[in-house]
């Protein structure tokens, strides 16, 4: 009885002894696998996610987001121009009390193009809504050109120095002297001012508008600085408000503002590009 009891007893311990080891052999499982299967996140990568979040929705695809300040529409100009030419933009254009400024651009190697909006409602860069007339109005183009060398970039300003020209002397304010010639129906009022040429275009049968604009050009320039050339820059301003155009050197680039109406606003938007 005594061997039949040992043998049950030694037989029991054998069993107990074959569980215990088989779960020890049972390697234990990784972190990971005891968690829920979330990739784990770096600060930075936490961080970066989190900005993400952050960012508003653009409106269009290739578009930047719209903005309602001049300021954030410009930086946006400059980041869909996406060039190596070193432009610079205006500080701010006059616009319709009202209204928002927006643009559409076009970017080549040599050359860039800005074609600037007011529209009805804040409208991101490139927006389709801007080739809508009852949405959105032109105000002005700007072309920037980049040529093979200064003297050649200098050869596209239309500069004169209109004392050695001749032509009917007249008093503009403010120490400076225009100079008048007329040919063709038309009559020019033209001046200087530093490396600046400029000149007003009436009809001869409406002598006086040419004169008034001129001597309202040159008072508004007696606060307002035009952007300083390298050479040279020149500045036609119509009464009759066709064929507004500034034009002015920087080294290589040649800086083109047209398709502005109103002579006056011409000069109040190269001012903008002072700096």
């Amino acid at each position: 009885m005594k061997k039949i009891l040992f043998t049950f007893m030694l037989l029991s311990f054998s069993i107990i002894s074959a569980c215990t080891d088989k779960e020890e052999s049972v390697p234990n499982k990784p972190q990971e696998e005891q968690q829920p299967n979330v990739p784990n996140k770096s600060q930075d990568e936490e961080h970066e996610s989190h900005e993400n979040q952050q960012e508003p929705p653009k409106t269009n695809t290739g578009n930047t987001v719209a903005s309602n300040t001049q300021a954030g529409v410009l930086k946006n100009i400059k980041d869909q121009l996406q060039t190596d030419l070193p432009i610079i933009l205006p500080k701010g254009l006059p616009i319709t009390k009202g209204t928002f400024l927006s643009a559409t651009t076009k970017a080549e190697t040599n050359q860039v193009e800005v074609l600037f909006f007011e529209s009805k409602e804040v409208l991101p860069i490139n927006d389709k809504k801007l080739k809508n007339s009852q949405t959105a109005t032109v105000i002005a183009r700007l072309v920037v050109k980049q040529y093979q060398n200064p003297k050649e970039a200098n050869e596209q300003i239309s500069y004169q120095n209109f004392s050695q020209n001749g032509g009917q002397k007249v008093d503009l304010g403010y120490n400076i002297n225009g100079y008048q010639d007329a040919g063709a129906g038309s009559l020019w009022t033209g001046w200087n001012e530093g490396r600046w040429a400029l000149a007003t275009h009436t009809r001869t049968e409406n002598p006086e508008a040419g004169l008034k604009l001129a001597k309202q050009a040159v008072q508004f320039l007696e606060t307002h600085m035009l952007p300083i050339p390298k050479q040279n820059g020149f500045a036609r301003l119509d009464v009759y408000k066709s064929g507004n155009i500034i034009v002015w050197q920087d080294e290589k680039l040649v800086y083109t503002l047209d398709s502005i109406k109103e002579p006056q606003k011409a000069l109040e938007i190269a001012t903008g590009f002072y700096h």
